[in-house]
């Protein structure tokens, strides 16, 4: 874009100011001081401020997410850091609806992951709870993520335009389920015969002459981790292609001004939603895909809404032009929430970009709740009631699922489970287990959620830990692939981002993080009870449907041969929960150890 009537006066003021750059005069003005508010056509009055308040990842998180799930991490000016209770769609609403109210010009948009992976509260009733939630929220536009193709495509359009559940039916008496009244976006998912997108690739935001374009898209690699079924027909495209392509349709239709909402993330060097990701330069404290992405995606789009990468950040990239551009991601489950204002110009109909500000806000818990979600919340509970407070376990302490932890505490507690449930003979007769991190998806708390007691764990919180009921399968694997599968952790479709197996009792290995890609795994040191796995002996191994289909970027797990088909993920884990835990004997945190890591 070239330079503007409105930026040159920027200009003038700034040297007249004595101040080098618009940045600086824009930073230097006072609060609003750069809003028209009314867009009257003439000196300041030609632009407006327009607030976007954006988050990702929700995951179908009403009630607030119990343990280190449900904290985000603030950093002091002194570079210590504290912890703060976050998230609940109580909170998110009242945060959301107080953060509008002295804009005359508010949108609020999504990038992905609203539904699936959810805690029972939603998952049970096949996240319609999420869909009531979000219309409350007053939602204007959102982009699929992976997570909506859980259930596969069909489900996805009764997502959007709403009717019964086509095996459960409706849930309530007299009630029918209306649907998103907002619309997901999906531009780079297309039809595999005709060609045609999924669902709307674009959406246009207008407001008294105020015209925003947004463009939706989930990463090109869904296929790699969602359940095959579930994207049976589908052809995810090229982020970066995808978003320049509808940019010159948007242009076309005389929208210059325009966000990309991208259900794929980036990686803080920091895990405080506060931490400078530009410093020392723009964008230099994030890794990952975005940033890639967010080099190549044409210079007309003023500012992109990311996630999947549950992290927090609110950074500038460089454009392929060279001008720093907003990149964003709101952490996950309705913790954070992000507020950008956008600087939009009349005349010119594009958004002035030395004035685009961005920060991440927490959800914080002392906030009145939003009394129309909470009526939500306790009508969807009523009915979910008889199958979520049952106890299945028990449990001394908290048994966490840190992000950033090669092994996890409560990942070797399910590889345990799946081991255990699966090693008799006439159950696949397995020796090892394996399972993915990302189908985790919370902690087990030891303080009770409800009226259940501490230490008791209910079915509801043993579903919010395993919520995708992925059917075990046990399988025939050589050492070779076994090796080769530890190596894949690291390398191939998982270098840039690993994906680290949580493995079961007796199976060992060293992994070297001062080494790259397959190296990362140490020759020789992967063994079971003690001994060297021979690469080319048979094992049988244990793991999801997801895993055994090659998900998460394992291709060699697809190799597998004499496959048996076991119960649930969830089944195992309660059963195993049930052999080892009883209220006088609740089960301690597995101690760690079965991943040796080099630094």
């Amino acid at each position: 874009m070239s330079a503007t009537p409105h930026k040159n006066r920027l200009r003038l003021l700034a040297a007249v100011a004595g101040l080098t750059t618009v940045g600086a005069l824009v930073a230097a003005m006072p609060a609003g001081a750069q809003e028209s508010g009314h867009g009257h056509g003439h000196g300041y009055g030609r632009t407006v401020d327009v607030q976007l308040l954006s988050f990702n990842d929700l995951h179908g998180n009403l009630e607030p997410p119990a343990g280190s799930a449900g904290r985000v991490t603030h950093r002091n000016e002194d570079g210590t850091t504290r912890t703060i209770d976050a998230g609940g769609v109580e909170y998110l609403a009242t945060h959301l609806r107080e953060a509008r109210k002295a804009n005359k010009y508010s949108i609020t948009a999504a990038a992905g992951d609203m539904v699936g992976a959810s805690p029972l509260l939603s998952g049970l009733f096949h996240d319609e709870p999420t869909i009531e939630a979000l219309n409350k929220l007053n939602l204007d536009v959102t982009s699929v993520g992976n997570h909506e193709f859980d259930e596969g495509a069909k489900e996805l359009a009764r997502i959007q335009n709403g009717g019964c559940h086509q095996t459960d039916g409706c849930y309530e008496k007299g009630k029918k389920f209306r649907g998103a009244d907002f619309p997901y976006l999906a531009a780079n998912v297309t039809d595999e015969k005709t060609g045609k997108p999924l669902l709307d690739p674009y959406f246009i935001w207008k407001k008294n002459g105020v015209k925003i374009g947004f463009i939706g898209v989930t990463l090109e690699g869904t296929p790699d981790i969602v359940n095959a079924a579930g994207v049976k027909g589908l052809k995810f495209g090229d982020e970066v292609e995808t978003i320049n392509k509808y940019t010159k349709v948007l242009e076309r239709k005389g929208v210059k001004s325009i966000v990309a909402l991208i259900h794929e993330g980036g990686l803080p060097a920091s895990p405080a939603y506060n931490y400078n990701c530009d410093s020392p330069g723009p964008g230099d404290g994030v890794s990952g895909p975005i940033v890639d992405i967010a080099k190549k995606i044409s210079p007309q789009v003023d500012a992109l809404v990311t996630g999947h990468t549950h992290q927090a950040y609110a950074c500038t990239i460089l454009d392929p032009s060279g001008r720093p551009r907003t990149v964003t991601s709101a952490a996950s489950f309705g913790k954070l929430y992000t507020d950008t204002t956008l600087t939009y110009d009349r005349r010119t109909k594009d958004i002035v970009r030395t004035t685009v500000a961005s920060a991440n806000h927490v959800v914080t818990r002392d906030v009145p709740k939003a009394e129309d979600m909470t009526r939500l919340i306790q009508r969807w509970n009523t009915l979910a009631a008889p199958v979520a407070s049952r106890p299945v376990g028990y449990i001394s302490a908290d048994i966490e699922n840190p992000f950033d932890a090669a092994e996890k505490p409560l990942g070797d507690l399910i590889a345990d489970a799946q081991l255990e449930g699966l090693a008799p003979a006439d159950k696949g007769g397995a020796q090892i287990a394996l399972m993915n991190p990302g189908g985790i998806r919370a902690g087990l708390v030891h303080k009770a959620s409800g009226s259940e007691g501490d230490g008791v764990v209910t079915y509801g919180e043993a579903f919010t830990v395993q919520p995708f009921t992925n059917m075990m399968n046990v399988v025939d694997l050589t050492g070779a692939q076994l090796i080769t599968t530890l190596k894949q952790q690291v390398s191939g479709a998982n270098q840039a981002s690993p994906k680290i197996l949580q493995v079961s009792k007796g199976f060992t290995y060293t992994l070297d993080l001062t080494k790259t890609g397959a190296d990362r795994i140490v020759d020789g040191s992967v063994k079971l009870n003690g001994e060297a796995i021979d690469p080319a002996k048979t094992y049988r191994v244990a793991m999801n449907e997801f895993l055994a289909g090659g998900g998460d970027g394992f291709p060699v797990l697809k190799e597998h041969k004499n496959k048996l088909v076991g119960a649930s993920d969830l089944e195992v884990l309660n059963a195993y929960l049930a052999a080892h835990s009883s209220a006088s004997a609740p089960l301690a945190p597995p101690v760690t150890g079965r991943i040796t890591v080099v630094k």
